[in-house]
């Protein structure tokens, strides 16, 4: 039987579905067929609003973005220092991976998104700006080729933590080579993309 939805809820409830099932059984679970089921509705609901399965996922990793970074802003917030403002926004950014797993996956998974979306789109542009503001030193006149190298470099130290950590390896590796804990590597990177933020922004020399 289908859910009686008033106009307009029909589609926040397919992609509240879409997320669920990413959830629980991986981007790889999902398919228009899994979310008609999942939200009580007809399979030819989810074509009508989204037309197929890639803008459908689009749209949530849209969503996605969105949220991510609304969160990414939120731990910078917290903090006056530039460099302890990167440090937290990095723990925002695992922080999101770690709560929305396949949320975060699906975000990164461009083979499955459409990005000429406008939507997606303005929501990737989004989340790298904050990363470029917060991750690439605090000096109005660093060289933008700089700054843009020390966002990508910030980027690329805490998503790969982020990946590691979602995927469930980091840990068993790291109690196998007799490493630290993955919270305290955690912090270690978090504070190493602090000192590289003080280093490109010119406060140590």
């Amino acid at each position: 039987m289908t859910k009686p939805y008033h106009h307009g809820a029909l589609r926040e409830a397919l992609l509240a579905a879409a997320e669920r099932i990413i959830e629980s059984a991986g981007v790889d679970g999902l398919s228009l067929r899994a979310i008609a089921r999942d939200s009580g509705v007809s399979q030819a609901a989810p074509t009508h609003h989204f037309d197929n399965l890639t803008g459908l996922l689009s749209e949530l990793a849209a969503r996605g973005f969105e949220r991510f970074s609304a969160r990414l802003e939120a731990g910078a917030a917290g903090a006056d220092d530039p460099g302890k403002r990167v440090s937290e926004m990095c723990r925002a950014y695992v922080g999101f991976a770690r709560d929305s797993p396949g949320l975060f996956e699906l975000m990164f998974r461009s083979a499955l998104l459409d990005w000429s979306r406008p939507a997606l789109a303005a929501a990737g542009t989004r989340a790298f700006t904050v990363l470029l503001e917060h991750g690439a030193g605090s000096m109005p006149d660093l060289p933008q080729t700089n700054r843009v190298s020390a966002a990508m470099t910030t980027w690329s130290l805490v998503h790969g933590l982020s990946m590691l950590i979602i995927d469930g390896r980091l840990g068993p590796m790291l109690k196998k080579f007799s490493g630290p804990d993955v919270e305290t590597l955690s912090e270690t990177i978090f504070a190493v993309a602090g000192f590289q933020n003080a280093i490109d922004s010119g406060e140590i020399a």
